[in-house]
Parts: structure tokens; sequence; C-alpha cells
């Protein structure tokens, strides 16, 4: 057997352990678990309180706009870490390209800011 397709049989192999690996326990606690079915059981459990209300609740658009935002700069955080440690090996156009990458973050939460959907009310 050649060393290409020796290699090819190492990742198939690696790849059917973590198969197993991940399937095992689901398998392994279908076949343990009881069976038997209540409507005790099938209840809603919220802290070991019963529930009040209905669990659909209205939220604020606002909290998902926060979420949104927190998100895009965490991106933001993620492709400016590597490209920092990076600095020194990449060319001018690497830094042109991220800063027109900071540019259009910061004119997106310019135009969130001047909407006034930061502000808290």
């Amino acid at each position: 057997m050649t060393s290409y397709a020796y290699s090819y049989l190492f990742v198939c192999v690696l790849m059917l352990a973590a198969l197993g690996f991940a399937a095992a326990p689901l398998i392994i606690s279908a076949w343990v678990r009881p069976r038997k079915s209540s409507p005790i059981k099938n209840s809603t459990f919220e802290c070991g309180l019963a529930s009040k209300g209905d669990a659909w609740v209205q939220f604020k658009v606002q909290y998902y706009i926060y979420a949104l935002i927190f998100v895009i700069f965490d991106l933001e955080t993620i492709f400016l870490i590597p490209w920092a440690v990076a600095f020194n090996h990449l060319g001018l156009f690497a830094f042109a390209e991220m800063i027109v990458f900071i540019v259009v973050l910061t004119a997106g939460l310019a135009w969130a800011w001047g909407k006034g959907v930061l502000e808290w009310k």
C-alpha cells in the first residue's frame, strides 16, 4: 500500500472513531433509559417549581439589536487578532483591507448610534 493511500486510510479510521465516539453515548443511553412515560415526567420543569403562565414571552426588539451588535464586534475581534499577529508578514494590501473592514464596521456603528438604537428606553 502506498503512503498516499495509507494517509487516506488513517483519516478514514479517525473519522470512524470520531463518529463512534459521538454515537456511543446516544446508543447506550437509548438502550438503558427507562421507557415508562407519565404526565409528570412529560410536564415542563422550571427550577423545581410548577410553571406559571405562558412560556411565550414577548421580548423587546432592542435586546436582539444589542445581541447582533455584540456578535458583529465579536467577529471583528476574531478577524483582528490573527491579522495583528501576522502583521509583520503581511503587505500593504492586507493593511488597506483591514482598514476598509474597520471603516465599514465603524460606519455601521455610527449609523446605529445616529438612529438611536443604542439608547436604552
